[in-house]
């Protein structure tokens, strides 16, 4: 499915929880674990992606990504080290029902750029930071009413100005 087709069918659903398998990319790109990591910078460069799902047989060992290759080859010389030596080991994988919130609360809590999508044992899929700027970035928090969903506590409230100027802290603890 292409992107704007995708793009299109988040933008027109209208009710109930978003799911995974709603924004997943289902085409993942894979590498073993045992390949030269320069391999799996040439493969993220030529497929123009971030992200690899590092697998040993049919099992998902872990994922790499091009911000690990960057800070190893230049900390390396430019020497490239196998993919098992940088990669993330046992990522934290999600299921296509699982909730798009539940998914951005874990990369969020995680400090991972993306989440590889299983159906019991099987890759089907990966959700990236990207995947879910998109979804935002369409507008797809909106009601289908059309009405925004607003968080009251946090909405703005009018203050009065400051009369005193700011107080700071320097690092000994008193004030400039």
């Amino acid at each position: 499915m292409h992107l704007e087709d995708r793009s299109l069918r988040i933008c027109e659903r209208s009710r109930g929880p978003m799911r995974i398998r709603e924004i997943m990319t289902a085409d993942v790109e894979t590498i073993g674990a045992d390949a030269l990591a320069e391999v799996a910078a040439d493969r993220m460069r030529t497929s123009r992606i971030h992200h690899l799902v590092v697998v040993h047989g049919s099992s998902i060992v872990g994922v790499v990504s091009s911000g690990d290759l960057a800070t190893l080859q230049s900390l390396r010389g430019g020497k490239f080290p196998t993919v098992r030596e940088l990669m993330t080991a046992d990522p934290v994988c999600v299921k296509p029902g699982t909730l798009v919130r539940r998914a951005a609360n874990l990369i969020r809590g995680r400090v991972v750029g993306c989440l590889p999508v299983v159906d019991g044992s099987r890759l089907v899929g990966i959700v990236t930071i990207a995947d879910l700027l998109e979804l935002i970035g369409r507008g797809v928090g909106r009601q289908p009413s059309g009405r925004v969903d607003h968080h009251p506590h946090r909405r703005l409230s009018a203050r009065k100005p400051r009369t005193s100027p700011p107080r700071f802290r320097t690092t000994e603890g008193s004030q400039p």
